[in-house]
């Protein structure tokens, strides 16, 4: 899940200064459990610019707003959308991209939210970050637990000298990422793993911006039965 914050209600009207209508583009996943983009943001946001003199000629709250294919659909027939001078959208980075890409080139797309981090959810608005998305993952090695993330250093080889009484020198309210993971390794009974010397990451796996077609590379890697 995507964790998102509001911008601030001056930074969103400065960007849209010159734009008399906006159309608004919610998200009702990641941004909706984030309380940033749901319904009831978009009628703030709504609130907001009429009062600041700007009309909003509609709204929409697709399902997945960085979908394409949701958002194409949104756009046909929507004279709404495509009468106004501006597009808000409150989701992701993802989202606004989409929405952008989809648009006329003509009109601006603005974005509401930012982006913050890849998270897994604990509960109901308690989100926790887990994965940097690095492209190299040691989850095999490590319980479970990220060290690239959960580390403030980063550490892939752990736990550095700073470390006291089992909590991190960098963050002194959090245990020690490499404490957590060495516990765990041992109920696991998998503790030589702490042995195991893990290179530098790559930043290949990083360069941006980063494709996936996962149907062309079927095609290449999956070959049709000869006719006989």
């Amino acid at each position: 899940m995507i964790i998102t914050k509001k911008k601030a209600a001056k930074d969103i009207l400065d960007a849209l200064k010159g734009s008399k209508s906006v159309f608004l583009f919610g998200c009702d996943t990641c941004a909706e459990q984030c309380s940033t983009g749901g319904k009831k943001e978009l009628d703030e946001m709504k609130a907001l610019l009429e009062e600041n003199g700007i009309k909003v000629t509609g709204s929409s709250l697709p399902e997945v707003t960085c979908y394409r294919q949701y958002i194409v659909k949104e756009f046909k027939g929507r004279g709404e959308i495509a009468s106004a001078d501006a597009l808000l959208v409150l989701a992701c980075g993802a989202g606004v991209r989409t929405v952008a890409d989809v648009a006329p080139e003509a009109t601006p797309v603005i974005p509401a939210l930012d982006s913050l981090y890849l998270a897994t959810v604990e509960r109901f608005g308690r989100f926790l970050e887990g994965c940097a998305m690095c492209g190299e993952c040691v989850l095999a090695d490590t319980g479970g637990i990220c060290p690239h993330t959960e580390c403030p250093k980063g550490l892939l080889n752990g736990p550095c000298g700073g470390v006291a009484d089992g909590m991190c020198e960098v963050d002194t309210a959090q245990p020690c990422a490499w404490v957590r993971i060495y516990n765990r390794l041992k109920e696991q009974g998998r503790l030589h793993l702490m042995k195991k010397v893990r290179p530098p990451k790559s930043h290949a796996n990083n360069v941006k911006p980063r494709k996936t077609f996962l149907r062309s590379y079927e095609r290449e890697i999956v070959k049709k039965p000869e006719k006989k």
